[in-house]
């Protein structure tokens, strides 16, 4: 009995903690991704060796070299060299 109430008690525990998108500017040079969450846009400006997290329920990701990208909540962009690599 005890077993299940600890296991129910761990499966909510994880369900209800969100995840969320991840980026890492790699370049000496501050770098924007453009997001696209629920309709609206905004600007993510990194600075160089900056992290930051967003995009928690999944959005689309415009990278810095034009491309556009869906992000489910969970990955980590990476960008170096100009460019964005999603991992």
């Amino acid at each position: 009995m005890w077993k299940s109430v600890v296991a129910a008690a761990a499966f909510l525990a994880m369900g209800g903690s969100a995840f969320a998108a991840s980026a890492i500017n790699k370049d000496a040079q501050t770098r924007t991704l453009i997001v696209t969450e629920g309709g609206a846009k905004s600007e993510l400006t990194l600075a160089s060796g900056e992290t930051a997290e967003f995009c928690p329920n999944g959005c689309f990701v415009t990278m810095p070299n034009g491309d556009l990208e869906a992000l489910t909540g969970s990955e980590t962009v990476e960008i170096s060299g100009g460019v964005a690599r999603i991992k």
